[in-house]
This record gives C-alpha cells, sequence and structure tokens, in this order.
C-alpha cells in the first residue's frame, strides 16, 4: 500500500466480520485464532460486550470449556482510541472482537480505522439478527463496511442451515416482543427460516397445524334436475311372413289352351 506524504506504509489489514445464529461455536472459532498468534510470538487483544460480563471481569468462554481473558466494552468506549494507546505500549499484531453485534455504528467505524490507520486487522464475531429477525446496530454497519464477510454455520432441528433465533420463556412459550438485548443465553434457540416462521406465527395461516384447525370449506351441490320420462317409441308393425304376403298378393288368371 502506498503511504500518503509523511505517512509510514502499513500493511493492507482487513476488518472482518464472522456471523452465525447462537451455539455455532463462534467463540470458539475467536479463542483459536488468538490462540495461533500467541503460539507464534504475536501479539493480540480481546474485547467482549460488558452486557454479558459477570461483576467486573472480563472473559470470552466456549461451550466447550475454553476461555480467555478479555478487555469489556461499553457503548462510551473509543475503541479506536483504546487500541491505539495499547499498541503504542506494546506492538499488536491483531484484535478479536465477541459479540459485536452489540457494537454501536460509531464503534465498528473505530475498528475499522484501527485496521485502515494503524494496520491492525480486526475480527469480530457476532449476531446477525435478533429474535424479532432484525439486524442488531453493530451488525447491520459491519455487514456495510466490512471487507470480509464470513457465515459460521450450525443446523436446526430439522437438520437445515439455522439462520434465524427464537427467543423463549422459561416455560417454554416461544416470544414474539421485548427489549432487543436478552442476556440469558439458554433462553435462546437457533432455527431454519421456515420453522423460525411457523414459531413466530407470522405464516400462521401456512403452517399445518393452522390449516388442520381451520374448517374445510364445503361446496354447496347443485340441485339434481330429475330427467323427464322420454315418450315411448312408437312399435313398428311386424312385416308379415314372406309365405303369407307372397300368397296375399293377386295372381293373373291362368290361360287356358283351345
Amino acid at each position: 500500500m502506498r503511504a500518503g506524504p509523511g505517512q509510514k506504509c502499513l500493511a493492507m489489514s482487513k476488518l472482518y466480520f464472522s456471523y452465525a445464529a447462537m451455539n455455532a461455536g463462534k467463540s470458539t472459532l475467536l479463542l483459536q485464532a488468538s490462540w495461533n498468534y500467541n503460539e507464534r510470538g504475536m501479539r493480540t487483544m480481546l474485547f467482549t460486550s460488558s452486557l454479558y460480563a459477570k461483576a467486573d471481569a472480563g472473559k470470552i468462554t466456549s461451550r466447550i470449556g475454553i476461555n480467555a481473558t478479555a478487555n469489556l466494552y461499553s457503548a462510551d468506549d473509543d475503541l479506536c482510541a483504546w487500541i491505539s494507546k495499547e499498541h503504542k505500549r506494546k506492538k499488536l499484531d491483531c484484535v478479536f472482537v465477541d459479540e459485536a453485534q452489540f457494537l454501536s455504528k460509531q464503534q465498528v467505524w473505530q475498528l475499522a480505522r484501527v485496521a485502515d490507520r494503524l494496520g491492525i486487522p480486526v475480527l469480530c464475531f457476532g449476531l446477525r439478527t435478533d429474535f424479532r429477525g432484525e439486524l442488531f446496530e453493530g451488525s447491520s454497519e459491519l455487514l456495510a463496511i466490512a471487507d470480509n464477510l464470513r457465515e459460521i454455520r450450525t443446523i436446526c432441528h430439522c437438520g437445515r442451515k439455522a439462520t434465524m433465533v427464537v427467543r423463549r420463556s422459561a416455560d417454554g412459550r416461544t416470544l414474539t416482543s421485548g427489549d432487543q438485548v436478552g442476556i440469558e443465553k439458554s433462553m435462546y434457540v437457533s432455527l431454519c427460516r421456515r420453522h423460525w416462521d411457523d414459531e413466530i406465527g407470522r405464516s400462521a395461516a401456512a403452517t399445518p397445524s393452522a390449516r388442520a384447525a381451520r374448517p374445510r370449506a364445503v361446496k354447496a351441490k347443485a340441485p339434481v334436475k330429475k330427467a323427464k320420462p322420454k315418450a315411448a317409441p312408437a312399435k313398428k308393425a311386424k312385416a308379415a311372413p314372406l309365405k303369407l304376403a307372397a300368397a296375399a298378393r293377386a295372381r293373373p288368371p291362368r290361360r287356358t289352351k283351345r
């Protein structure tokens, strides 16, 4: 990359966004990638949302049991200034952001500047949509400006790719309204678009259960017209037997010989 006047030439770095539904292994992939950097003697900086913090301890935890200490970010933090300060203290080779859906639009641009101006690659991991099927603010901006987008796949109970998330109450009911942010992860279930649509009830008329419950329309039968009795055809007189008919004919008188 060509540097401007008075600028140092920086290696081309990118802003990455890896997105998925719940329980797709996003945190596991983040921790594995960070480990790969550290194993080669490179330094990484990890962030996660303060919304998921227990007490004041920042930690990224995977469902398979691995974890790592992370910095907690909130909506008011300037991530570019924070990372720049740490980079000046000691060189950073990569930045990782978990729960990136909770970033503000301004923070997404701050991370873009980290890649563009500091030459540090930034890898963000998060959800794309909420339980209502709407984009998170951070995810929306990342989808708009990230250099590289990657979908991490997981599956629905039917075996199709899960791309949507439903929120359920403690008694198992599917919720269709409420705050966008719900912290308890056990409340969420990942589904394919078809089954999410059924759970939310947007296409109730199209679901098999709704069709079964809906009374079938019965078409009124047209009255059957009675056929008028047909007149019996007139019987034709039978032809007389051939012999009788011949006998009935008048015979000419015989001529006698004189």
